[in-house]
């Protein structure tokens, strides 16, 4: 599916918890602010599995207190979706991130948080493992 302006959107490769990674692709980015310092994550269309829209994130409480693996803050293939504002912005809230399935069960096969999802701090917020 091409984008407006005819170019093609790249094709993401990012790890997965089981078989091989997902087709992904790169749909943009979101640019978040943390305590005056902003990272930019990727946001991803999944090209099978209903082409939802995903956004997952590792932060430094990976590994403790939620999944090693990292955590998703938009799965709109789930309905795990805010919604956007009316000038079509996303609606993204920490308080909502949620592990991936294949947190409780290994016999899911989910897309992980790619190293440029990962943040150097810890998101407190959210559901945890613990």
């Amino acid at each position: 599916m091409a984008s407006p302006g005819g170019v093609q959107p790249a094709i993401t490769i990012i790890p997965a918890s089981s078989g091989g990674p997902p087709p992904l692709e790169l749909a943009g980015h979101v640019t978040i602010a943390f305590r005056g310092e902003s990272s930019r994550l990727p946001v991803l269309r999944l090209v099978e599995y209903s082409g939802g829209i995903l956004l997952p994130f590792g932060d430094t409480t990976n590994g403790g207190a939620t999944y090693a693996a990292g955590r998703y803050l938009l799965d709109t293939a789930k309905g795990a979706d805010l919604g956007v504002t009316v000038d079509d912005r996303l609606i993204l809230d920490f308080n909502f991130a949620f592990q991936p399935s294949c947190a409780f069960d290994p016999r899911w096969a989910c897309p992980l948080a790619p190293p440029e999802a990962r943040l150097a701090i810890a998101i407190e917020a959210g559901e945890r493992l613990r």
